[in-house]
């Protein structure tokens, strides 16, 4: 009788919990309808854009795809002047995953003047970079660049901030490193909606940063 209960018990728990990451990921999938784009010539001009961060490197050494293609993505945008300025936002609290560091190198390197770059060294998630992009920039219309799935979740972040953001679509990838990333989109969209209940932003002390009005 006791194994019964128990086993009634955690199947509850595991339809709750179904139940949550689907009502979070529907909410945040619903929310970025009609916000999202793939095409360069149909996507309306923004002046700012703001690249999320992702490591160049897998943990096993190798080059990270999610990082070339968003890297490709942002260029795209600047040289078709669907933005004017670009705001690399990521972590750099570590040599090995100083994102923004690696992605304006790469930028300049594909032919990205270093004028219309800006960078925030301090966006350990995509939440602290939606936020400060507020806080710390004081913009309120972006155009974010990511992969779909992260697009939809920084882009229900943003309407939370009072941010009018679009977003463009870097190029996705396929096979089994797509399944562990959805895996972890999924929990990340949970995520979202405890940050917000319980209000976890840090306090930003650094100097506010006035980005060019033209």
């Amino acid at each position: 009788m006791r194994r019964k209960k128990v086993f009634w018990f955690a199947s509850v728990v595991v339809i709750l919990i179904a139940i949550v990451i689907f009502t979070c990921d529907s909410i945040i999938h619903n929310a970025a309808k009609g916000k999202l784009y793939a095409d360069l010539k149909s996507i309306p001009y923004n002046k700012l854009g703001i690249l999320l961060g992702v490591p160049k490197f897998k943990k096993n050494g190798d080059k990270s795809m999610y990082y070339d293609n968003r890297v490709a993505a942002a260029v795209k945008l600047l040289q078709d002047r669907k933005i004017k300025y670009l705001l690399i936002s990521g972590d750099s609290s570590s040599e090995r995953f100083n994102e923004p560091y690696s992605m304006r190198g790469d930028l300049i390197a594909a032919g990205i003047d270093s004028s219309v770059l800006y960078v925030d060294y301090l966006s350990t998630r995509t939440y602290e970079s939606i936020r400060r992009l507020k806080e710390i920039y004081g913009q309120d219309t972006v155009t974010i660049i990511s992969q779909a799935p992260h697009n939809e979740r920084a882009l229900y972040l943003a309407s939370k901030e009072g941010i009018q953001a679009i977003a463009f679509n870097a190029v996705e990838l396929k096979g089994v490193q797509t399944w562990y990333t959805t895996v972890h989109e999924k929990l990340a969209r949970v995520k979202v909606f405890i940050d917000f209940l319980f209000d976890k932003n840090p306090a930003y002390t650094d100097p506010k940063v006035k980005l060019p009005d033209n």
